[in-house]
């Protein structure tokens, strides 16, 4: 091998990055030192940026496909090295190769509770965790605000950094939101996706995005847990005296099977009595028609009063009779004072009117007998 190929193995060729790892951003490709000659291939693949740095300031970006470093595709970096020699000679430069794909592998989780206000349970604690996809939208943010000279930058490094600013922005998606809390389940997807919206707005600095924020569980300590599943038992027994005399008289009948003696005997004797007390009460509130539980039962009323009869007035003779009741009515037609032409009127009635045109009154006049024939 003669001594210009010597020359050009120290020169590098081929600049690029296979990424073997599922959790590094940004990779600075290892330049050690050779000097990359110009004229070399740029290759820049599918969800790749790859950022030239000289002398710690950013000079030019590519984005995906194969690129032959001459002068037209460097416009920055030839201003600032500014060579001699019809650009011909190699160079020195730092090339950055940021990954641009979704990292889909980001947990995130609240160490302490967040206190909302509950519209029903009044201050309550929650606690939540989940998942988020984030992306690098901005290669040249990304390097001056967060990676700097690292050689190697992982999602490790950023995480708890996005987990800080999702947990402060958790608590203020949840206090506004006035979601009731049995109801957070239902409105996770809308929740997870205005924090997401509001986290890639903050992170636009840095050249981050979040387009994916997932919540895969909101909780309250374990002792509302407890209390909302009795509230839940309670809902689901429904009549408690009727779920108390349920429970007597399992025990009456556990009693009844023990072998114990007498002291199994005298449990189960007082048992059933106390259960038959709670019976009978609860017929006899069940006979009463009380519609209120605990409140003193009344006795049944009695009978209303009999309905007033209807009082008659009869006109006889152009002057007016009565009242007559109906059987004081009827004792006037037997002894033919009413007859059917007898004018006859009661409350209710628009006027006097003849009696054989009265149904009530002409049933009377049927059941009375005609008169005598004359001797």
């Amino acid at each position: 091998m003669g001594l210009m190929d010597k020359l050009r193995g120290e020169f590098i060729d081929i600049i690029e990055w296979l990424d073997d790892s599922r959790d590094t951003i940004v990779w600075r490709f290892p330049r050690y030192d050779n000097e990359i000659k110009m004229g070399a291939k740029l290759v820049v693949r599918e969800s790749q940026t790859a950022v030239f740095v000289n002398e710690g300031q950013v000079a030019d970006a590519f984005t995906p496909g194969t690129y032959t470093l001459e002068t037209q595709n460097l416009p920055i970096l030839s201003t600032l090295k500014g060579w001699k020699y019809g650009f011909n000679s190699p160079w020195k430069a730092e090339v950055y190769f940021v990954s641009t794909r979704l990292f889909t592998d980001m947990k995130w989780g609240t160490q302490n509770p967040v206190i909302v206000r509950d519209p029903e349970f009044g201050m309550v604690r929650l606690r939540a965790f989940g998942a988020y996809a984030a992306r690098v939208l901005d290669a040249t943010k990304l390097l001056r605000e967060l990676v700097g000279t690292d050689p190697q930058f992982r999602t490790e490094e950023v995480q708890e950094y996005l987990r800080q600013m999702v947990v402060s922005r958790l608590g203020s998606a949840l206090a506004s939101a006035g979601i009731p809390m049995l109801d957070l389940a239902a409105q996770q997807q809308t929740i997870g996706a205005r924090i997401g919206a509001v986290l890639s707005e903050d992170l636009a600095n840095v050249g981050l995005t979040i387009p994916t924020f997932l919540i895969e569980n909101i909780s309250v300590p374990p002792e509302v847990e407890a209390a909302l599943d009795k509230r839940t038992q309670m809902g689901i027994l429904g009549d408690l005296n009727r779920y108390t005399q349920f429970q007597a008289a399992n025990a009456v009948e556990a009693a009844a099977e023990n072998p114990g003696g007498g002291a199994g005997e005298g449990v189960g004797l007082g048992m059933g009595m106390a259960m038959g007390q709670r019976m009978a009460q609860s017929l006899g509130q069940q006979d009463s028609g009380s519609t209120g539980q605990g409140a003193p039962r009344q006795p049944p009323p009695g009978p209303p009063p009999l309905p007033a009869s209807a009082q008659w007035f009869l006109g006889v003779e152009g002057q007016q009779q009565g009242p007559f009741d109906a059987d004081a009515l009827a004792a006037q037609a037997r002894t033919g004072s009413l007859t059917p032409t007898t004018l006859v009127w009661k409350s209710g009635m628009a006027a006097w009117t003849p009696a054989q045109e009265v149904p009530e009154v002409a049933a009377l006049l049927g059941s009375a007998p005609p008169p005598l024939p004359p001797s």
